[in-house]
């Protein structure tokens, strides 16, 4: 066994420590106080092993792409690896969601959870609507809006309103459009890691984007169409910084601002957009071009929402009194800080650990390689310490950048619990960190068994 892999291992028992604890420690607390609101902490789950219709297909999709994922990625032409990539993450997040059946595995989590569909008849006049939201946002005003809908911008609310408009309606239809939409998210992240990094590290990293344990929370939230529309922004922004397109970068804008009016927590997607803008190789004079298209782009769904009468920084600070009405307030912030990182160990999996921990070394030291990815410890072949390929770099800068994210929301205090789906947006930027992995089929059996042990043995609440 190599010093590197050895390395990779003593994270992944750490991470596996980490999670350990915040079950038993959180059982503790659950038990003898009941201030966490979930039954099997750190996952909103209860303990139910169970199987389901999605089973069969969940376990022949997990052994198919260990045994093909890896040699497909680097074989397929590009279009093709997109394409092939979407389909394989909507039949992964699907099956998985079946495993619970129909109603209670997908189309009635959005229905009795998320309380979005609940509320769309209140929504018949949408301009006097938007200008009555901040309204209802805190307990106690006349006809409170539900947890959910209170705790998002009208955005999320709207896209279940105008599936149902055109006539897509229940939760069905709402479930089918959050997989369909949140499986383009590695699509998304395919694209912006080859525009960034290389193409190797993006073919390398496109197994793992698609059998993440995440989906099995994918299918089953709105906050996977969340997590799409904000890497969509990220992704054409890389592009618009890569061919110097401004028309990229006023859709990233626009995108941008509607990911704003989705969720408030997700106006933190500005640190891997930041990242972006620094790792542009066309140099700094595209960049104030770039910039004044990504705000003009940036200024349409703020203003659309603003002259309908929705006031954004007014609804925030009365969310923030909601929050701390309700459990949020209860919920110790002690435990979560530290809990939060061991449900987001869950939603990324192992390799995603040792990806990490290899995604320090490629910002210190490590072996001149190429474009390879491979950066093992320089040590381990009798090498002198190098600096990292430059691709290996770039793609350790936007992984960083995104858990710099997720790190922020967590100390916020504001998502104290539930994160294995609040932080899907974040989680998916950090699986091209696995792009740094050798023996990826490994690495690869380890994602898939985790995501089915999450979704055969827990009924999670989401």
């Amino acid at each position: 066994m190599t010093r590197s892999l050895r390395h990779d291992l003593y994270a992944v028992g750490a991470a596996a420590l980490l999670v350990t604890v915040a079950v038993l420690v959180g059982r503790r607390i659950q038990d003898t106080r009941h201030v966490l609101y979930v039954h099997w902490p750190p996952l909103l789950a209860q303990w139910d092993p169970h199987l389901g219709p999605g089973t069969p297909a969940a376990v022949l999709l997990a052994a198919a792409g260990v045994a093909y994922g890896p040699t497909l990625a680097a074989r397929l032409p590009w279009p093709a690896l997109l394409a092939t990539a979407w389909a394989a993450a909507t039949a992964w997040i699907l099956s998985l969601a079946l495993v619970d059946g129909w109603h209670r595995g997908l189309a009635g989590r959005l229905t009795t959870r998320e309380e979005y569909l609940r509320v769309i008849g209140r929504f018949h006049d949408i301009p006097a609507t938007l200008r009555d939201f901040t309204h209802h946002i805190v307990a106690g005003t006349p006809d409170p809006w539900p947890a959910h809908v209170a705790g998002h911008p009208p955005a999320a609310t709207l896209t279940f309103v105008l599936l149902d408009r055109v006539g897509l309606r229940g939760g069905g239809w709402a479930g089918t459009w959050c997989v369909l939409t949140g499986a383009t998210a590695c699509v998304a992240v395919l694209v912006a890691v080859r525009a960034l990094a290389d193409e190797t590290l993006a073919r390398r990293a496109a197994p793992f984007l698609v059998l993440t344990p995440a989906a099995v929370w994918f299918g089953v939230s709105a906050d996977g169409w969340f997590a799409a529309v904000a890497a969509w922004t990220v992704a054409l922004l890389a592009l618009a910084v890569t061919r110097r397109s401004p028309a990229l970068a006023a859709a990233s804008g626009i995108l941008l601002g509607l990911t704003c009016y989705l969720s408030y927590g997700l106006t933190l997607v500005a640190l891997p957009l930041l990242a972006v803008l620094l790792l542009g190789r066309n140099g700094v004079r595209a960049r104030p071009v770039l910039l004044a298209a990504l705000l003009a782009g940036l200024a349409v769904v703020p203003v659309a929402f603003t002259l309908a009468g929705f006031d954004w920084w007014t609804a925030y600070h009365l969310l923030v009194t909601r929050y701390f009405q309700g459990v949020g307030g209860r919920r110790p912030y002690g435990y979560w800080v530290w809990a939060n990182l061991a449900c987001t160990v869950l939603i990324t999996g192992p390799a995603t650990v040792a990806g990490l921990r290899r995604t320090s070394v490629a910002l210190t030291r490590a072996t001149d390689t190429g474009d390879t990815g491979d950066t093992g410890d320089a040590r381990d072949a009798g090498a002198p310490t190098r600096t990292a390929p430059a691709p290996a770099r770039r793609l350790a800068l936007l992984v960083c950048a995104a858990l710099l994210a997720l790190l922020i929301a967590d100390l916020s205090g504001m998502s104290k619990a539930e994160t294995e789906r609040i932080w899907l947006p974040f989680a998916m930027w950090l699986l091209p960190a696995c792009a740094y992995l050798p023996r990826p089929r490994a690495w690869l059996a380890a994602q898939t068994v985790l995501a089915l042990l999450l979704n055969h043995l827990l009924l999670t609440g989401w």
